[in-house]
């Protein structure tokens, strides 16, 4: 990256400084997309706002001009095929999310559609498709009521034919609402200068333009016909050219952002990032099948398409339920960590002996029953032991204590001592840190009751004045070479008022707490990992400990 950087900062064809000063940077702005990944358009966010400007005046005029030429119920029959709109959108993001509640207690995983992520279509879009139907169809119906009553006082013609030219007539509003929902979006979008306006501008004008082509007249039909499929041919396919690529990929991304998202295993709920899956499906669904749903109303294959619909969800179900279609395998794996820990924190004042276990956790969602039923060794799951690595902590995991004694020294256990502790003008206390043999560390220091600190004699790895703190902790991590201090001196600044409240019988939080790494494999964790199943895979990133750890703890009342 360096490199690149390097050279493409001497081209030659970069602008110069006084070109670049004399621009309006929010104008001259890029708004660029691709179509399905094989051609990108450019343009600069000046045409942008005058280019959507333009449609958006364009459309309002027509609108206004149809209006009042439609009179009151005009408006009325608007606003029935707007509430159409609004019940499609809660019924399809209802019957989409509600899944996503419903998959934790079926399902070994919360997400089983990783591995397989063409489960994603039976799961939530078939869901999503018909509460979408659904919800617009009472609108539909509600629409028709209203039309029913104009009608009866403006035409005198069969009730047969009165009620299909109703239907034909609530047909059109639902799809001209399907436009004046994109022209919403234009506006919202043009107006907070949104770069993927473009997507609103392409499923309002292409559609707008096939209707006025194929389907309206100047002068309100006295009988109106049904729509063309030629009409939603047209108006869908540039569309769907256009945002098809960012579509998948958003979905791609969202899917895999799922089983990694959870920095604190356990810390979220199980069904949030099917939840977040189900709630885009919904809202992509609302917005490109807009124009579609109109035409399924009246149409003969409405009762084969919520069959095949139904059966589609039926079978994704089952597939699930039963695990045909496992949620993680040897090409998409789970991701787990296996850490031996040997626990040193002082608790109520008294030092404890270690304690030590080999612990298993993932960052996936979902419970760890069928890998540790798969490795045995003894393991216990659950939420009942939390683990606190300083810079995250599990709160559902695996743990088992048999054998945990071999593969560790005690002359490898950190300590965390006070050198001195004074209060003449604000208390101040000296820490001496010692990492033993460990040269990769992570220390917490507790911002509730300290104010300030420094390390004696290695100003440069934390400057002196305000420190971040997130959660009431300001966490340092470190990791050097073979060569690399162990042995720290930390001064304290406490804070002059404590305002900390402690509830009544809890262990109240330490004022350091101390995580040291070694890259070592002990019989017991080494057995462990050699049982992995063939779908799990360690993962580890810069705050995951190695493969044992030491964990070690100064109480506030030093």
């Amino acid at each position: 990256m360096l490199a690149f950087l390097l050279h493409a900062a001497a081209s030659s064809k970069l602008p110069t400084g006084n070109v670049i000063k004399g621009q309006n940077s929010e104008q001259d702005k890029a708004v660029y997309f691709d179509i399905l990944g094989t051609y990108m358009v450019v343009y600069r966010q000046r045409f942008a706002t005058l280019l959507h400007n333009s449609v958006i005046i364009q459309s309002l005029m027509i609108w206004t001009t149809s209006l009042v030429m439609g009179g009151f119920p005009a408006a009325v029959s608007l606003a029935l095929s707007c509430l159409s709109l609004v019940l499609m959108w809660v019924f399809s993001l209802s019957f989409s999310a509600s899944v996503a509640f419903i998959l934790p207690v079926i399902s070994p995983s919360p997400v089983p559609y990783v591995a397989s992520p063409w489960l994603v279509v039976g799961l939530f879009v078939a869901p999503a498709f018909l509460g979408a139907l659904a919800g617009q169809y009472v609108g539909f119906l509600i629409l028709q009521t209203y039309l029913s009553n104009v009608y009866s006082k403006r035409e005198r013609l069969l009730p047969a034919t009165r009620a299909e030219l109703i239907r034909l007539e609530a047909e059109r509003w639902l799809f001209k609402a399907g436009s004046f929902q994109w022209l919403l979006f234009l506006i919202i979008g043009n107006y907070y200068k949104i770069g993927s306006s473009y997507l609103a501008l392409v499923w309002l004008v292409s559609p707008a333009f096939a209707y006025g082509l194929l389907e309206a007249t100047l002068t309100p039909a006295r009988f109106p016909k049904p729509l063309k499929l030629a009409t939603l041919l047209m108006g869908s396919i540039v569309p769907l050219l256009v945002s098809a690529g960012t579509i998948i990929r958003l979905a791609s991304s969202l899917i895999g952002s799922a089983v990694r998202f959870d920095r604190n295993p356990g810390s979220t709920p199980e069904w949030l990032g099917s939840v977040i899956v189900a709630v885009f499906v919904a809202i992509i669904l609302c917005l490109t099948s807009v124009y579609l749903l109109s035409y399924l109303h009246l149409s003969e294959a409405k009762r084969s398409i919520i069959f095949a619909t139904c059966i589609l969800f039926g079978l994704s179900l089952a597939a699930v339920v039963s695990g045909i279609v496992p949620p993680f395998t040897d090409l998409t794996a789970r991701t787990v960590n296996v850490v031996h820990i040997v626990d040193t924190t002082e608790k109520y004042g008294g030092r404890q002996d270690p304690v030590s276990y080999v612990s298993l956790f993932s960052t996936t969602p979902g419970k760890l029953t069928r890998e540790i039923e798969h490795i045995k060794e003894g393991f216990t799951c659950g939420r009942d032991k939390p683990i606190d690595y300083v810079t995250f902590s599990v709160d559902y995991g695996c743990w088992t204590h048999e054998d945990g004694e071999d593969g560790w020294d005690e002359s490898d256990i950190p300590s965390l001592l006070v050198d001195s502790d004074v209060s003449s003008n604000g208390r101040i206390t000296n820490i001496l840190i010692d990492t033993k043999g460990s040269t990769r560390w992570s220390l917490g220091i507790n911002t509730d009751e300290i104010e300030d600190f420094k390390f004696k004699g290695e100003e440069e790895l934390v400057p002196i004045g305000d420190k971040s703190s997130v959660d009431g902790w300001h966490t340092i991590q470190f990791s050097g070479g073979r060569d690399a201090p162990r042995s720290f001196a930390l001064t304290l600044f406490w804070k002059k008022n404590s305002t900390r409240l402690v509830e009544a019988n809890t262990v109240p939080p330490p004022l350091l707490k101390l995580r040291t790494d070694f890259n070592r494999l002990t019989p017991k964790a080494k057995r462990v990992i050699s049982k992995l199943p063939s779908w799990c895979a360690l993962f580890g990133k810069s705050t995951s400990p190695f493969t044992l750890a030491f964990l070690t703890a100064l109480p506030i009342n030093i």
